[in-house]
């Protein structure tokens, strides 16, 4: 869905969630997502529904988009994917990686002190977030706890640009997995676990236990095979290029970058977000990975348009 929201004339985006694909879909989705556009119209998932409205005092030409994946395997997932969702229209607009980071620590903090009623630490409920903030001529900014993924699509392959919070990368971290083994725990296996989720807490800092505040992994803490995929940073969005926002049932099987390298060629027969958002949709539910595991979907696709046609071109006699 894009819901006749705008995202100016250099981006094309659009949304979509489902309870899944696969034989046995589950009997919920827990996922959300967030769109909010240039001019404050905003979509998001209530009660499973796509739902719109608009966010007062909005600045003109600012954006943001993310998607969340509900944690139900510690009950409540939904809520709680639903109440970040919520947050995130809240939340005033950010220019900087800081002020993003210190305003998304803030509600994760608020969020578990919504949530202490529902279950101990160990069950907190949690949701991933992988969020872009779309300031007006500047960089994206990107923000990421959990293990769903930011992609780009461009020049024939698909590229991660954000790094799973399991417990391979803490391993990698540790200096106890190379960069081949990272690779292959988590691109080419389906291990469904995690180590971070906003609101439950984060495992990196203590492997022993899980402690509340939100742990950020950044180039100093990183090995150097994964120091260029902090998960606070600015990222220039490329001219010609997709990006993909997903949350994890996109690739829970055996060989899941097996099936993302499938997205490239897809996406380049679309015309636009809708039809390339949806195009991810089909393809899961009519040709599913071998060995796929059932759980909800969530994507956002942002188009960046060509240089080319952002540019305005003067009639003779008007101003440019």
């Amino acid at each position: 869905m894009s819901g006749g929201l705008d995202f100016g004339p250099r981006l094309d985006v659009a949304a979509h969630s489902s309870v899944g694909a696969g034989p046995s879909p589950r009997l919920e989705n827990q996922d959300n997502f967030l769109l909010i556009d240039t001019k404050g119209k905003c979509a998001w998932m209530h009660g499973q529904q796509p739902v719109s409205g608009q966010v007062d005092g909005w600045p003109e030409g600012h954006a943001r988009v993310a998607v969340l994946d509900g944690m139900g395997g510690h009950g409540h997932g939904r809520e709680a994917a639903e109440a970040a969702a919520d947050g995130l229209r809240a939340m005033p607009a950010c220019a900087t990686v800081d002020e993003l980071s210190a305003r998304l620590e803030a509600l994760h903090a608020a969020l578990q002190r919504q949530f202490a009623g529902a279950g101990d630490q160990a069950h907190r409920p949690g949701t991933t977030l992988t969020l872009l903030e779309l300031p007006p001529g500047q960089p994206a900014l990107l923000f990421h706890a959990g293990d769903s993924r930011l992609y780009r699509i461009g020049r024939g392959k698909a590229e991660p640009l954000t790094i799973d919070h399991v417990p391979a990368t803490a391993f990698a971290m540790a200096g106890l997995l190379r960069e081949r083994e990272w690779w292959q725990q988590v691109h080419g296996e389906h291990r469904p676990q995690i180590s971070q989720a906003f609101i439950l807490g984060n495992a990196f800092a203590n492997p022993a236990g899980l402690e509340d505040p939100l742990f950020a992994l950044t180039p100093a803490l990183l090995p150097p095979f994964l120091r260029h995929m902090a998960d606070r940073r600015a990222v220039e969005l490329e001219p010609g290029c997709d990006y993909v926002l997903a949350t994890d049932g996109f690739w829970s099987c055996p060989d899941g970058a097996a099936w993302v390298a499938r997205w490239p060629a897809l996406l380049a027969m679309e015309a636009g977000a809708d039809s390339a958002c949806a195009a991810l949709f089909d393809a899961i539910e009519r040709q599913p990975p071998r060995g796929l595991h059932s759980d909800n979907l969530t994507a956002i696709v942002l188009r960046v348009r060509p240089a080319a046609s952002t540019d305005e071109t003067a009639l003779p006699g008007q101003p440019a």
